[in-house]
């Protein structure tokens, strides 16, 4: 517990240090925690700024733009061009984007003197296969929570005792993950798996994910998901729906949820 609160303290003390900022923040718990610890520290000119791409789920923007209501933190919306270079969602994709959002943030900062942008990349980012820091550590991007060492659960941790609502939220990323790499991104399809995964969040299954290969939606849950969608009345309900939004085929993937980082996108199907 004592860590935790070293690691808090060294935290604002990095806030404290930056005078003014900029914070990405799209409204998952990482972010959203950054954006709340800023809005707290004393002289600290800083603003949350939340982009908008076709390929980010509208759900996660309305989620940034209450959070920020509900705290009265200080919050604007850009909202962004789609980036000729991932339009056929090369490998690099994640890279790429994280370089043109951040480009934008900086040019941002810049026109408006803040001293720097913030990210809330955490110390787990590290071990995991990140590509988008690249882009971070190109463009000097901060990222406070890492340099303090915090890690996911300890944020979660953070969040819950500052009743932060964002504290369980499962992690999102956005929708260019659920098309494999080396395809013709089609915004129609993009709105398809929003829709879809939409459906499974009403009927309680956060933090799902539809994975498209062609006219098949390949549906991940987290743990202890997949036994609710097979037992449950639901699924008739979900099978209707998909097929609706143009699924031909809709299948439960046994293994449940991974990160991008699988190589779901080389799989042969």
């Amino acid at each position: 517990q004592k860590m935790t609160d070293r690691k808090s303290e060294k935290l604002d003390s990095i806030l404290k240090g930056l005078k003014s900022v900029v914070v990405a923040f799209s409204g998952g718990v990482d972010s959203s925690f950054l954006l709340y610890r800023a809005g707290l520290i004393e002289n600290l000119r800083y603003v949350g700024m939340t982009v908008v791409t076709s390929y980010m789920p509208k759900r996660e923007i309305n989620d940034a733009i209450e959070f920020a209501l509900k705290h009265g933190l200080n919050h604007r919306v850009m909202t962004i061009t789609y980036p000729e270079e991932i339009l056929n969602n090369p490998p690099e994709r994640c890279y790429l984007c994280k370089k043109h959002i951040f480009t934008n943030l900086t040019n941002f900062a810049v026109s408006n003197n803040f001293e720097a942008v913030i990210d809330g990349s955490n110390a787990d980012d590290i071990k995991d296969y990140r590509p988008g820091l690249k882009a971070l550590r190109e463009l000097r991007i901060r990222s406070p929570l890492m340099e303090a060492g915090l890690t996911k659960e300890e944020i979660r941790e953070l969040s819950r005792k500052a009743g932060l609502d964002t504290s369980e939220k499962p992690a999102m990323a956005c929708l260019l993950t659920r098309l494999p790499y080396n395809t013709r991104v089609d915004e129609d399809v993009l709105r398809k798996v929003e829709e879809a995964e939409n459906i499974l969040f009403e009927k309680g299954c956060v933090g799902a994910r539809v994975r498209v290969h062609g006219d098949l939606a390949r549906i991940e849950c987290l743990p202890g998901y997949i036994e609710k969608i097979i037992n449950n009345s639901d699924r008739e309900y979900i099978i209707a729906k998909f097929k609706k939004l143009g699924f031909r085929y809709i299948s439960l993937d046994l293994e449940g949820y991974r990160p991008e980082g699988s190589n779901f996108e080389n799989r042969q199907i």
